[in-house]
């Protein structure tokens, strides 16, 4: 019986991937499998994790012929898992010593869905950490309820996969896959689902992921079209929420949290392409007009004069109907 199954997505990290694997032999256990998925890397990493798959206990290793992006990545490894409860790493991150085996002693004890951990972001030399929104630790508790407030972060705002643990029966519940090929906020989609549809979830106060922030290859530092993904992911929120039975409460958290990440990205837009700064403007005003207008009008009415002003403007901006429908 594999008790835990750990979904590590490699793609073009051969920089980084010794250090990944270098933590997950700290980390093994004889009934712990390590499900690697090579999204079609062209660098190195295929041999590394070729070497690895010799060398570290456990691996199962899979390899994309296509890049399919870091949710498909993800799918992948869920459908391969066998383990009772599953987690993630990324290629391009580590772990403290024996952090998964206190991971899985943790959320053993508490009995619940999921758990969710602190982590520590890595720029550089530079070491912090960053906690999860949820004030009480080691309490199980209903994740619906930690959704709220909406003007506060929250425990859906704190989205990161590998920074948890989950049981089984959210694979045969459908709650843990991925929106397959989202290339950037997939996480966003997947933790709102979470939040909504399981039964219970616990904080606890366990550091052992260590965040490589900053890395050159990351999607968050590349301005290219795929970083518009955002918009796809957050229209799945705001659509799954508006039909959810707490619609009502629920809305404004998730439209106040679209556009706080949509004025965020118009804040920085000289680091986009040209062509793609033009794309993030059109399809966000398109966004906009999507959204259910009165919760719009309150939440930007609330939010500081800077971003809803840049927000006002693209909502009045015309929309093609191309646009639209993209």
């Amino acid at each position: 019986m594999v008790k835990l199954s750990v979904i590590v997505p490699f793609y073009n990290v051969q920089q980084y991937a010794p250090d990944t694997l270098k933590s997950l032999r700290a980390n093994t256990r004889e009934d712990f499998e390590f499900i690697f998925v090579d999204d079609c890397s062209t660098d190195e990493t295929p041999d590394i994790l070729a070497r690895a798959e010799r060398e570290l206990p456990g691996v199962v290793h899979v390899r994309h012929q296509k890049n399919g992006g870091l949710a498909t990545a993800r799918n992948t490894g869920i459908d391969a898992a066998r383990g009772e409860y599953l987690t993630f790493l990324d290629g391009d991150d580590w772990l403290a010593p024996d952090y998964f085996p206190r991971l899985l002693a943790a959320i053993e004890e508490l009995g619940c869905d999921f758990v969710r951990t602190d982590h520590v972001v890595c720029t550089a030399k530079a070491r912090s950490i960053a906690r999860v929104p949820q004030g009480r630790r080691g309490v199980v508790l209903n994740p619906r309820d930690a959704i709220l407030p909406a003007d506060r972060s929250t425990s859906v705002d704190y989205a990161y996969a590998w920074a948890g643990i989950y049981h089984r029966r959210l694979v045969d519940r459908g709650l843990l896959h991925f929106t397959d090929g989202l290339r950037t906020a997939e996480d966003r989609p997947w933790i709102w689902k979470l939040h909504r549809e399981a039964e219970s979830f616990a904080t606890v106060g366990l550091l052992g992921v260590f965040y490589r922030r900053g890395v050159a290859s990351s999607l968050t530092q590349i301005g290219d079209v795929r970083q518009l993904d955002f918009i796809r992911a957050f229209d799945q929120v705001i659509e799954e929420t508006a039909a959810d039975r707490d619609a009502d409460e629920l809305l404004p958290k998730a439209v106040r949290t679209y556009c706080a990440i949509m004025a965020h990205h118009l804040g920085s837009i000289e680091r986009f392409e040209p062509a793609v700064a033009r794309k993030l403007r059109s399809l966000s005003s398109a966004a906009l007009k999507r959204m259910p207008q009165d919760v719009l009008a309150e939440v930007m009415d609330s939010m500081d004069p800077q971003r809803a002003s840049r927000l006002r403007r693209l909502r009045r901006r015309p929309t093609s109907a191309r646009t639209v429908a993209a």
